[in-house]
């Protein structure tokens, strides 16, 4: 009789728990324009590697005032804007978001304090399904580009 209601009990509790994708996060960086700079950026490589897809719909940081999802338009005569973009980024089921300078990134909105080479930025990426992924971002002001497969860290998830 216990052991019956037990493995029941265990059937009920899995079936309320929500399915949580699996979400790498791979070449994260994060950088501001100049030492003095009041805004920074974060550029990573999203991987869901779960088979159901998922979307990305905010990021957090206390590092700043604001953290916000952006990305890059062409605007009027060709000129490229950035913009909030409040729904998020689809994560396609074993797929990747890239998350890039000119492209998709996250919005670092009135730094409390200057982005120096070499420190970190926690940052807490938000997804539909998988919850929120706390994740290290190592400042790097001299780099370009995702050339080099950096890592950052995940610090927690759920």
């Amino acid at each position: 009789m216990f052991k019956t209601s037990l493995i029941a009990g265990a059937v009920a509790l899995a079936s309320v728990l929500p399915a949580y994708a699996e979400i790498q996060i791979e070449d994260a960086y994060a950088r501001s324009a100049s030492p003095m700079a009041k805004s920074g950026a974060a550029f990573m490589m999203i991987r869901n590697t779960d088979g159901s897809a998922d979307r990305l719909i905010g990021a957090a940081s206390d590092a700043a005032a604001r953290t916000e999802l952006h990305t890059h338009l062409a605007g009027e005569n060709g000129v490229m804007r950035m913009v909030h973009v409040e729904e998020g980024f689809e994560l396609p089921a074993d797929g990747m978001i890239a998350m890039q300078r000119g492209g998709k990134h996250v919005m670092l909105m009135g730094l409390k304090q200057p982005m120096e080479q070499g420190a970190t930025v926690t940052i807490t990426l938000t997804f539909e399904k998988a919850g929120d992924v706390v994740i290290e971002v190592p400042v790097d002001l001299e780099r370009q580009d995702h050339g080099g497969m950096q890592h950052g860290q995940i610090k927690s998830g759920n």
